[in-house]
């Protein structure tokens, strides 16, 4: 029982710093500022967009999906978050996806983001009007990037990049 708590405790502290860092970035807000810590963690897991973050490491690896997310990359929670997520990309798109996180890191986020990614049985899907902001914890640090995806679209096999 103790681990679960922690887990959610984890998770809602998780939650509170994608809300404040989108806030100072974007200027609004990613769930209703009213909410509780477990009611806001409850309202992202089951909101109509995909919202995912990874952490800092040197290739990072992603460290939250809600279950839009989760069922857009065609993965488990345990599975999404050991995977790094330069894989979300294919090959060919990763020289792009790393500009974009380039131009997070120095803009402090972006909201017109386009692009390819691939769900872990290789479906493609576009990806549009994505909103990438970095994320600083409660002392200010860099903690990681998010994103916001409001619209997907599968790809056929024949459709080239």
């Amino acid at each position: 029982m103790h681990s679960s708590d922690s887990k959610n405790d984890q998770t809602a502290c998780h939650v509170a710093i994608l809300q404040e860092s989108y806030r100072r970035c974007t200027g609004r807000y990613l769930f209703n500022p009213e909410l509780t810590a477990s009611e806001a963690v409850a309202w992202l897991e089951q909101v109509p967009f995909a919202l995912v973050s990874h952490g800092t490491q040197p290739d990072p690896v992603f460290n939250y999906g809600n279950q839009t997310a989760l069922r857009l990359f065609g993965m488990t929670r345990d599975a999404f978050t050991r995977m790094p997520s330069r894989l979300s990309a294919e090959p060919l798109e990763r020289t792009e996806r790393e500009r974009l996180l380039e131009r997070v890191l120095r803009d402090g986020y972006i909201d017109d983001y386009t692009g390819i990614r691939i769900a872990a049985d290789g479906r493609r899907f576009l990806i549009r009007h994505a909103t990438v902001w970095n994320l600083l914890d409660e002392t200010g640090q860099f903690y990681g990037q998010a994103a916001l995806i409001p619209e997907w679209e599968a790809l056929s096999a024949t459709d080239a990049g």
